[in-house]
């Protein structure tokens, strides 16, 4: 039997406290908000898929109708920690159509001759869209530190830029939700072994995921001074345990389903008489 409804519960249960941040003291296998198990986890999700798709639907009708407002869903996490899941878990959940996923690789030529920020600005979300970063901007504080890709002056000054990035998007209409998933090492492994033991699993499988466990205690301190310095009350961080991945999805989705209604969103008037276009088309046949 659940205990949840659609949004409560989980932005507090999941907000992360304002503050130091120990990763260690929150646990990756737990439940918060939800007291149940993965079948009544599944069937929740499935509950909330329609009012999810209507809301988008709504965003998009307003994109369509000239407000400049869409949202940024930011997913951040180690490897196997379950992005690509999340998303077909939950956004695959609305339409397709008002949907941008951007996955952020290695900066380019072109986009290294920019400030970090040059290229997750052109990749915003446009009016009346969900948005989302499949890694992101926090990869310039995370893998940038561990693997000393930046000085520590850049960096220290990356967090300051980031903060104030968002503040802008924020203000421009666009509500940021930051999600870190957040995966214990033990899962990690028996997952990455997964990848291994099964043929099909092979493409998903890259040695530096093992290069990268390796460094799991500095990407857990390089994740902590990151999601402290940056967990503003304009875009505060939730993070999400991932070792469920039933739970992960449910907890994103309801996230996701609560930063849409407090876009107080509305259907956009006709800009036409409707009753006189009624008659038209009864005259016509």
């Amino acid at each position: 039997m659940t205990t949840s409804r659609p949004g409560s519960g989980f932005e507090s249960a999941l907000r992360l406290p304002r503050g130091p941040v120990d990763l260690a003291a929150i646990p990756t296998g737990g439940t918060p908000a939800f007291v149940g198990g993965k079948a009544e986890g599944r069937s929740t999700l499935q509950h909330l898929a329609p009012e999810l798709a209507d809301l988008q639907e709504q965003l998009f009708a307003a994109g369509r109708s000239g407000q400049a407002r869409g949202l940024l869903l930011v997913l951040q996490g180690m490897d196997t920690s379950g992005k690509g899941g999340t998303l077909r878990a939950t956004v695959g959940l609305v339409d397709p159509q008002g949907v941008r996923i951007t996955s952020f690789g290695a900066p380019t030529a072109q986009e290294r001759e920019h400030d970090f920020l040059w290229r997750i600005e052109r990749a915003l979300p446009r009016p009346g869209q969900i948005g989302v970063f499949d890694r992101s901007h926090y990869e310039d504080v995370l893998i940038a530190r561990v693997r000393g890709l930046a000085s520590a002056d850049e960096i220290e000054r990356r967090y300051g830029a980031i903060n104030d990035w968002e503040q802008q998007v924020v203000e421009r209409g666009t509500p940021i939700l930051k999600c870190m998933l957040h995966i214990g090492s033990d899962e990690q492994r028996e997952r990455l072994l997964a990848r291994l033991d099964r043929p099909d699993k092979h493409w998903k499988f890259d040695p530096s995921d093992i290069d990268d466990r390796l460094l799991w205690p500095q990407y857990q301190q390089a994740y902590e001074v990151a999601l402290e310095r940056t967990n503003t009350e304009h875009a505060p961080w939730y993070v999400v345990p991932a070792d469920r991945k039933w739970y992960r999805n449910l907890a994103v989705a309801q996230l996701l389903h609560h930063a849409l209604l407090a876009m107080e969103l509305t259907w956009p008037a006709a800009d036409f008489d409707v009753e006189k276009e009624r008659a038209r088309l009864l005259t016509v046949g």
